[in-house]
């Protein structure tokens, strides 16, 4: 495989990667108002806190998907 063909996970791993920024920006948002004394925010803006968990999910199961998808092809290369 040629290292700038597209394995079968890349797509949810940089999908996975920014939803997790994204999540990381907002944590770093809603977390401001703490250190600097003025009013938090409401409790909705904390869930959006939560996509750096989702974010990092993505990405773990597009390197699942890569990896699978490349043992399979390294049976398929030693059994033909």
């Amino acid at each position: 495989m040629n290292a700038e063909t597209p394995s079968a996970g890349d797509l949810l791993v940089r999908i996975g990667g920014i939803v997790f920024l994204v999540g990381a920006v907002a944590t770093l948002v809603t977390v401001a108002p703490l250190f600097l004394g003025t009013e938090p925010f409401p409790a909705p803006a904390y869930f959006v806190c939560m996509l750096m968990g989702a974010g990092f999910a993505l990405a773990a199961a597009g390197l699942v998907r890569s990896a699978t998808a490349q043992r399979r092809a390294a049976a398929d290369r030693s059994a033909g």
